[in-house]
């Protein structure tokens, strides 16, 4: 199928460039992952892992909307990529020189977040200025969770393989140096239009508070933050807990933890490609609240599997739900927003996509270090089912926006 998006040249640049990229980035995450858990060996500290990474989005990203709305994104993300390939080298050389400990890479993951908080808005807002129309919006946001999900699945293949050959080290640099590509890409392309892009009469203060304001008082675009942060604080940190069901339940090493990663991302893919295939927003708001409810379902069966096949399956199922509600929620949000605050209310949505996670694992951790791992995540699991039905009355006002915002 030939995508409307990719007869952009911009596009087709910006997505492959991106797409080698996010492939060192998950092996780094998984080689992140079994290096804290080989460094500490607790579900605290692997939820403090999660907690640093994440926790700048919950105080920068609202900043971060209201400067991005008067930036270059284009220069914006050239800098994002390029701070996030010199923390990459450096957490190579610490880990090959066995200098890494607990304490530099809870540092390291801290500025990492802080580069995190102004690049996946920045980001979510360049996608949709690299397309023609609101009506392609979804299918531009549907080839991103596509090539997010590709990498998702290879990624952690290739992690396996290269901690059980060569070591974590090697993975992080690998990282480093896909970075590269869209480097270069993001220095040869054509600037694309900064359709959101004004001068600002008002105070930077001002602008976040009619951002938040907008967001509030707009009850489709607050149900689905609101529903999108309970999503990454009750469901997202299962994987930093997912070292520990590798080693203890399953009985396995580093190549199981690649295999249950590979089987999210292969999750992560299908519901992509789903995505791919769908022509209009209206009813991702159905989906956004089915994906939630069977999010929990699914992590209810990980967290009581004793066995890798259906563990895996269970993973598969939670990547899936996730990424359908994720893209959805991101979709929703781009087609209903107006052009002058789309980079503000972006922001909200990386602090309830990002900004909630950090506070998820930390909870989880310590949840799970005192009542167990899996009946952490078989209260987060019930706790998404709940949501899921609570959510199911703002459906109706949600489709009639969208109604009206599709057809002016």
């Amino acid at each position: 199928m030939t995508s409307l998006v990719l007869r952009s040249k911009n596009c087709g640049l910006f997505f492959s460039g991106q797409g080698i990229s996010l492939v060192g980035t998950w092996m780094a995450k998984v080689a992140a992952a079994w290096l804290v858990y080989q460094i500490g060996g607790s579900a605290l500290e692997l939820g403090l892992a999660g907690f640093s990474t994440q926790i700048p989005s919950l105080f920068i990203s609202p900043v971060a909307g209201v400067l991005i709305d008067q930036w270059n994104r284009q220069q914006v993300l050239l800098a994002t990529q390029t701070l996030a390939a010199l923390l990459s080298l450096v957490l190579a050389f610490m880990t090959l020189t066995e200098r890494i400990e607990m304490t530099s890479f809870l540092t390291l993951s801290l500025f990492q977040g802080c580069v995190n908080a102004f690049d996946v808005p920045a980001r979510q807002v360049w996608i949709a200025e690299m397309v023609d129309s609101k009506r392609e919006i979804g299918e531009a946001i549907a080839l991103n969770s596509l090539t997010i999900s590709s990498a998702r699945l290879l990624g952690p293949s290739l992690a396996a393989i290269a901690i059980g050959t060569l070591g974590t080290g090697f993975c992080f640099l690998i990282d480093a140096v896909t970075y590269l590509p869209l480097i270069a890409i993001l220095l040869t392309m054509k600037t694309v239009s900064q359709k959101a892009l004004r001068s600002v009469s008002s105070r930077p203060w001002q602008q976040l508070k009619q951002g938040f304001t907008y967001a509030a008082s707009f009850s489709p675009v607050a149900s689905i933050i609101l529903l999108l942060a309970l999503v990454s604080l009750m469901a997202m940190p299962y994987s930093y807990l997912v070292p520990i069901f590798a080693k203890e339940a399953l009985a396995g090493g580093s190549d199981t933890l690649g295999v249950l990663m590979a089987f999210a991302g292969l999750g992560s893919l299908s519901g992509s490609c789903y995505l791919m295939s769908r022509k209009s927003v209206i009813g991702l708001e159905t989906i956004m609240t089915w994906a939630t409810a069977l999010t929990g379902m699914s992590l209810l069966c990980f967290s009581r599997s004793e066995n890798l096949y259906v563990s895996s399956v269970a993973l598969y199922c939670t990547g899936l739900c996730l990424v359908l509600q994720v893209a959805a929620s991101n979709t929703l949000l781009q087609a209903l927003v107006p052009d002058e605050k789309r980079g503000r209310i972006m922001s909200l949505f990386a602090l309830a996509y990002l900004g909630m996670v950090p506070l998820g694992s930390l909870l989880a951790g310590a949840v799970a270090d005192w009542i167990g791992a899996a009946t952490t995540l078989t209260i987060n699991g019930g706790i998404c089912m709940l949501a899921a039905a609570l959510f199911r009355s703002q459906i109706l006002p949600l489709k009639r926006s969208l109604a009206q915002t599709t057809n002016p």
